[in-house]
Order: structure tokens, then C-alpha cells, then sequence
């Protein structure tokens, strides 16, 4: 559940991403509304080779509240072990490709309304996933998106934005094999043949692809997945679920919940978390519940309006 910040001056620190696809974009707009909200922006430009997670990390003490971040889930990812480490809550202003961590939070992609978020000043704990030390937000896979991964250019992503995800992906389908991975979990293992392993602590992923239905990025467990598939044109069909985050009913897709976990192939295979290649197997899985604060639109409680009696609902429409 999100809490309001405590009443008083804000002061954020602001790191803009300049590479990501929409780095470039005018920020007067989103400034302009923090202003308004009284939160004094202090710039922090990461220059080629700067990690945010080091600035965030070198001017904590200068009195910030928070922190701003503009850019992709990449740039999140890096800024990540900063804001543990301080203990600052997380402002996105959404200006990559894919942007699934905003996604995921339902803040709007929208630079300007997404900034209307954090002026409101309303922050959510989150868990976050952490593979070999590495922290991420969404998602961390070894097999196929690992590849596409290291073969999507950043050229691309500013060219084809979401859509360079699909035409780099159809170019590699037809030369993906499967492998064989073990799956450690509960104290139990699973040996199988897969062509990806994804293990999910957000909900989104890759451009709006869903984890599964029921994820939640603060739920306090990470969702896994296997595609366990023969034939290439196979991820063609299971596409459409695997937007909906429904491929867990197909008979080729593993898929199981848990707090921990490790995957281990025969040689090291590159891990990529939140579009990045940052580790490589064996790699150990685990959960870090509530490990970040980020400014979000208040949630809907949906179990409650399930459980909503129906001649409630239905005289809620009626009246309206």
C-alpha cells in the first residue's frame, strides 16, 4: 500500500538517461509540474560511463528526499542498488522503449502525467529480484531473450522503439535450439530442455509480455517460466497469451512460484535482467520484499471488489 511523503520541503535529485529513446525529449513539461507541486529539482547529467546507482550513492547527503529518474528500464535497473542503499523513494519519468517497470506501476508513459504521480507524493514499496547479486525490477532470463538481448541494438530500439523487440525476435526464432537446464527450487530439481528460462519479480517484461496474471511487483515471490518448446512457429502462437500472461495453461510451458531459486546449465550461459546482460549461470535466484519505494497512482483493492455483494454493483450502475 503507498504512503504519502511526510509533509515538508522536497528536494530530488534529478538523473536523466540523455541515450534513452526518448532521452532527448523536452522536459520543461514534467519540470514544470514538479516546480508547481514546490519540489526543488537538483540535476545530476550521468555522463558515458557513470553509474546512477554511484551518483545516487555520492549526494545522499545532501539533503534529498527522493530521487527522479528519466529514462528505460536499463537506467532504472542501474540506478537500483542506489536507492536501496539510501533509502530514497523513486520517481519514474518514463523515456525508454519498452518502459514495463512504469507498466507495471500503471504509471503513465506520458512524461508529463507521469510527473503529476510524484508530485502527488504518494510512494509504494516494492520487492526487488536479485540474480548472483544483481538487482532488477521485471524480469531475468537465461536462453532466448538473453540473445535478443545482445543482438538488439540500441540503434534499433531509437529507430523501431517496441516494434525493433519483434523484428529482431522473428529474426531470431529460426536459429534458436533448445538446451538443457535444471531448475532448483523447494528443495527439489527439474531437468528439462527449453529455449528460455524467465524468472519474473515485476509483472511486465519485453514490451507489455506479462510474467503471468496473477504477478504483482510486491507480492513478495518471484514467478517463474519455462518454454519448453520444439518448433519455432510454436512461440508464434503462444505470443497472444504470453501477453496476457495466460501461457501457464499451455502444455509446453513449465511455469511455478517461489521465493528462491537457481538455474544451471552445461556451459555458462549470459542472464539478462531488465535488458541488460549482467551475470551468467549457475545463477541463484532470489526475493528482496519491499527492498524500494517508488511514487505510483493509488491501486484499485481488486480482491475487495471481487468480493463486492452483486446487488451492490449492480445498484452502483444503476445510479450511474
Amino acid at each position: 500500500m503507498s504512503q504519502r511523503l511526510p509533509d515538508g520541503p522536497r528536494k530530488a535529485l534529478l538523473i536523466v538517461n540523455g541515450r534513452a529513446r526518448n532521452g532527448g525529449a523536452a522536459l520543461d513539461g514534467p519540470k514544470a509540474i514538479l516546480a508547481e507541486a514546490g519540489i526543488t529539482l537538483v540535476e545530476c547529467p550521468c555522463e558515458e560511463g557513470t553509474k546512477a546507482a554511484d551518483a545516487i550513492r555520492a549526494r545522499a547527503s545532501e539533503g534529498f528526499t527522493e530521487v527522479i529518474v528519466g529514462g528505460g528500464d536499463g537506467t532504472m535497473n542501474a540506478a537500483a542498488p542506489g536507492l536501496v542503499a539510501t533509502g530514497l523513494p523513486l520517481g519514474i519519468l518514463p523515456l525508454g522503449t519498452a518502459n514495463d517497470l512504469a507498466r507495471s506501476l500503471e504509471i503513465p508513459t506520458d512524461p508529463v502525467e507521469a510527473a503529476r504521480v510524484i508530485a502527488a507524493g504518494r510512494a509504494r514499496p516494492i520487492d526487488l529480484g536479485d540474480v548472483n547479486g544483481h538487482l532488477y525490477f521485471n524480469v531475468a532470463s537465461i536462453g532466448f531473450s538473453a540473445v535478443l538481448a545482445r543482438e538488439l541494438s540500441s540503434e534499433s530500439k531509437k529507430r523501431w522503439g517496441v516494434l525493433g523487440y519483434a523484428i529482431t525476435a522473428f529474426r531470431l526464432l529460426r536459429r534458436m535450439r533448445p538446451f538443457s537446464v535444471i531448475i532448483g527450487h523447494d528443495g527439489g530439481r527439474e531437468q528439462t530442455k527449453t529455449i528460455q528460462v524467465a524468472v519474473g519479480n515485476g509483472r511486465n517484461y519485453g514490451g507489455g509480455m506479462t510474467v503471468d496474471a496473477d504477478a504483482q511487483p510486491d507480492d513478495g515471490m518471484l514467478d517463474v517460466y519455462s518454454l519448453e518448446i520444439d518448433h519455432w512457429w510454436r512461440l508464434v502462437a503462444l505470443a497472444p497469451s504470453m501477453r496476457r500472461g495466460t501461457h501457464g495453461a499451455w502444455s509446453d510451458v513449465r511455469t511455478l512460484r517461489t521465493k528462491a531459486c537457481t538455474l544451471t546449465t552445461r556451459r555458462p550461459m549470459r542472464v539478462n535482467a531488465d535488458g541488460e546482460l549482467v551475470t551468467q549461470t549457475p545463477a541463484r535466484f532470489q526475493v528482496h520484499p519491499g527492498a524500494v519505494r517508488i511514487f505510483a497512482p493509488e491501486t484499485v483493492d481488486k480482491e475487495a471488489a471481487d468480493q463486492q455483494p452483486a446487488d451492490q454493483s449492480a445498484g452502483g450502475a444503476s445510479a450511474a
